[in-house]
């Protein structure tokens, strides 16, 4: 079986602007640079992730059923940029969680590895050639830990600056455009050709 490169996309404040918990699809905007680097990974033969903590689920703020319509959207905003969404990865799970399901320590919670991993797993994905595309050190953390090239949006969202042998990024960028001009630079084959001439610009 021919397994695939993947880039995994932290969601909020590295794809999207950051509204905290929010499941309503009319207030999901692209953070700055996002649509320039969704089109551009789009046109390497890439596959494509959202991975995401919405502890929100946890905490009693919204539904889990209500990341439905927020994958749906992602979906929309992806294709609007020519690219393809392969996968959504969602932790609804806290340790001090008040809705008692939820409330736990689990193995998907960034910096757990364990969404990444479950991608790999389901759709056949080469994790030690993929990337891990996150605005804290927490998604630095998760991507290492599952075998991933990680690259940390330096754009002021990671405020504990926790450091760890785990929590050191092989690259910094300012937003998504420049991370993934990173990812195809650097991360693919020497010779591999974009799916349309002008990927980089």
């Amino acid at each position: 079986m021919n397994i695939q490169p993947a880039v995994f996309i932290d969601k909020d404040g590295t794809l999207l602007e950051d509204v905290p918990y929010n499941v309503d699809p009319a207030l999901m905007r692209f953070a700055p640079g996002a649509r320039e680097g969704l089109a551009l990974l789009a046109a390497y033969p890439l596959t494509l992730f959202v991975i995401s903590n919405q502890a929100g689920v946890a905490l009693g703020k919204f539904d889990e059923a209500a990341l439905l319509d927020v994958e749906n959207r992602l979906r929309h905003m992806f294709a609007e940029c020519g690219a393809k969404l392969a996968g959504v990865y969602w932790c609804p799970h806290h340790p001090q969680g008040s809705v008692a399901r939820y409330a736990l320590a689990c193995g998907c919670r960034k910096p757990a590895p364990g969404m990444l991993l479950r991608a790999a797993h389901e759709h056949g994905l080469d994790l030690a050639r993929s990337w891990f595309i996150g605005d804290i050190l927490d998604d630095v953390e998760a991507g290492n830990r599952a075998g991933c090239h990680t690259v940390l949006l330096d754009n002021g969202h990671e405020t504990e600056w926790r450091i760890g042998p785990q929590r050191v990024p092989d690259m910094r960028a300012a937003n998504l455009h420049e991370a993934a001009q990173h990812v195809v630079l650097y991360g693919m084959p020497a010779g591999a050709a974009a799916r349309r001439k002008g990927a980089i610009q």
